[in-house]
């Protein structure tokens, strides 16, 4: 059902992109913007802006820009009316839609079918804990006797499958959803005598996306049963990637970021106690190795992780599979074991919150004590494991990215382990050089002198590919995107060829001088800009840049995007008694310039395609025509540049 325009125009307008944007990244302000490290790839400097006064975000390294929804779109592979739901939601605007009819869940993408039977899941399962007779006295009555309370049940929307063996396959087809879909996402299972639930029996864990969506399930059995797992988790679908995913994420990441360290523990009972104890900042893996992903996933909001696991041998080894992986993306770790008999659930159930919390500060050890500690533990006075320990631990040193921690873990790894800080140096180096060969050897293969198919030609260069003046008319496009409104002096003579100066917007002053000149854009976007405001203009009511930057036409919002946004700022010399102009404070000068250069290009270029047409025409009244025309294009470009102040030599 589509969202009528003007309610999207007051989402648009109520979003503020930081406020959007800042739930997903660590944004720190710098002059008028604020900037953080790209969500979209993978980044040691931030090179991602967000400009609050333009309501737009813009990544200088992988070129991604545009609105809240648009980063919406971009970050959660939502669609568009599933992004202007998310901010309506989050903004308290009311959009009027009526409920969802069979035929119109049939006619749903695949993405929106899945969410959808999520979200219809999660209430089902809510709904049969808290108000079935089934639900009470077995999972509630579970929840409870593990020493949960209603707020952290209600806050993590924990639920309860019937033991009946297909009670939600039944609910949900009659609800109009297909065999098809309960089976592709995973809540039913195809035996012998058709459909079954995946959960029958289990209490229910829903796992949200870092927007709060349900992504996917876990059920944990509640009896002993042998021929069952005890956790039975989602399979992976296209809203479910549990390699990128981290439980808790969602109720934990505004923690994460104004403590500026997260606890990362194994499972959902660990999660649960901490938040119900006060500590917040914690996420779980869900039983899978750590990744990569979900490292990365933890950086957009501190570069400090605390591992926290069980004592037993498991724990401590999971602990080390992590550590090198964290390091390498230049984060901070440290580890904190608990005792044998405990795990974070049994740790946080059985002590105070202000135990726990000394408890973490006091023990958490530093990767290079913990993991030297333990290895040598290991190795004892055994002497070629000692030697594969400081290999080990020099190995897990030369991931970091940065020289300095290196030389710092090092000196602390001498200190250690009782030998010269020298000799673990030059194994480090040796590791180092290795690597490096190791890259550039795969360079070296990738591209040989002999290889002409990847190595393009020198003149097939991007920039001669491109239309005369393509970049003049970016600049135009962008003048007319930033200053259309904008008021400027135009100077013309009357019929007395008496100079007349009267108060033009910008953006007629560029459309009709290109329009009087039959300078019109070849690029087919910044044609489409110009027609919008040249048809806007007419109608006595120029677009600001937010209706370009949300413009329905993809290739427009995204140009718009890309010429609002600059990595760069004038600096604030006037503190030094130096004043420059800026474009605002000059901007008739700006217009004008950027007309006259553009027209410059385009002039240049019609010479060109005179000269080429003089070699191979033939008649004389022909070459004297065209002789002619390049004779005039001659003489204005000769005024052009004499504005510009620009010497063409003959």
């Amino acid at each position: 059902m589509a969202i009528p325009r003007e309610t999207v125009e007051q989402i648009l307008q109520a979003s503020r992109i930081e406020e959007v944007v800042g739930e997903f990244v660590t944004l720190k302000k710098r002059g008028s913007n604020m900037w953080g490290n790209c969500p979209f790839h993978n980044e040691k400097t931030p090179s991602f802006s967000v400009n609050p006064a333009r309501n737009i975000f813009k990544c200088f390294g992988c070129g991604k820009a545009g609105d809240s929804a648009k980063f919406l779109m971009e970050h959660e592979h939502f669609t568009y009316p599933e992004a202007l739901r998310y901010l309506a939601k989050k903004y308290n605007i009311k959009i009027e839609e009526k409920e969802q009819t069979a035929e119109e869940i049939m006619q749903q993408s695949i993405r929106e079918k899945m969410f959808n039977i999520n979200e219809f899941a999660d209430k089902y399962f809510v709904d049969t804990l808290w108000n079935t007779d089934e639900g009470k006295t077995i999972g509630l009555q579970y929840f409870r006797e593990r020493g949960y309370l209603n707020p952290i049940i209600e806050k993590f929307h924990l639920g309860y499958s019937p033991a009946k063996w297909d009670a939600f396959t039944e609910y949900a087809k009659k609800n109009g959803y297909s065999d098809e879909l309960l089976e592709q996402i995973g809540f039913s299972i195809k035996g012998q005598k058709g459909l079954y639930d995946r959960y029958h029996g289990r209490v229910m864990f829903p796992i949200h996306s870092l927007t709060g969506r349900v992504i996917g399930f876990g059920g944990r059995i509640l009896v002993n049963d042998k021929k069952s797992p005890k956790y039975q988790n989602s399979p992976e679908s296209e809203i479910y990637d549990k390699k990128q995913t981290l439980y808790g994420i969602y109720f934990a990441k505004n923690a994460i970021a104004k403590q500026d360290e997260c606890i990362l523990v194994e499972g959902y009972f660990d999660v649960l106690r901490m938040h119900q104890i006060g500590i917040e900042n914690v996420v779980a893996s869900s039983g899978t190795s750590l990744t990569m992903e979900q490292i990365r996933l933890v950086k957009r909001y501190t570069k400090n992780i605390t591992m926290l696991y069980d004592g037993d041998a498991a724990g401590v080894h999971a602990a080390l599979r992590g550590t090198d992986m964290i390091l390498s993306e230049g984060m901070n770790v440290r580890v904190v074991v608990l005792p044998p008999e405990h795990d974070p659930d049994t740790f946080a159930k059985e002590f105070s919150v202000e135990y726990v919390t000394n408890y973490l500060k006091d023990n958490a050890k530093d990767f290079v004590r913990f993991k030297t500690e333990l290895l040598l533990k290991d190795a004892q006075n055994d002497p070629i494991k000692r030697g594969q320990v400081i290999r080990d631990i020099v190995e897990t040193i030369s991931v970091i990215p940065d020289s300095i921690f290196r030389i710092t873990y090092v000196k602390e790894c001498s200190r250690l382990l009782d030998m010269p800080e020298q000799t673990l140096t030059n194994e480090l180096n040796k590791m180092l050089r290795a690597k490096l060969k190791k890259t550039l050897g795969i360079e070296e293969n990738v591209v040989t002198e002999t290889d002409t198919t990847t190595t393009p030609k020198q003149d097939e260069t991007v920039e001669d590919q491109l239309p005369a003046g393509y970049y003049q008319e970016r600049e135009l496009v962008k003048l007319l995107l930033m200053y259309g409104r904008e008021m400027i002096v135009d100077e013309r003579k009357d019929e007395e060829d008496q100079l007349v100066y009267e108060q033009v917007s910008v953006a007629q002053f560029i459309i009709d001088d290109l329009k009087n000149d039959g300078c019109l854009f070849l690029d087919p976007v910044n044609r489409k800009v110009f027609d919008l405001i040249d048809r806007a203009i007419d109608e006595g009511n120029i677009p600001d840049d937010q209706f370009f930057v949300s413009n329905e036409d993809e290739a427009i919002a995204q140009l718009a995007a890309d010429l609002l946004s600059s990595p760069y700022k004038l600096d604030q010399w006037a503190r030094h008694n130096i004043f420059v102009l800026s474009e605002e404070d000059n901007l008739r000068n700006t217009v004008m310039s950027s007309l006259l250069r553009y027209k410059d290009l385009i002039i240049e270029d019609r010479r060109k395609a005179i000269e080429e047409e003089l070699k191979t025409t033939e008649e004389l009244d022909n070459q004297l025509i065209l002789l002619k025309r390049k004779k005039d294009l001659d003489d204005i470009r000769m005024r052009i540049n004499k504005e510009l102040g620009i010497v063409i030599a003959k």
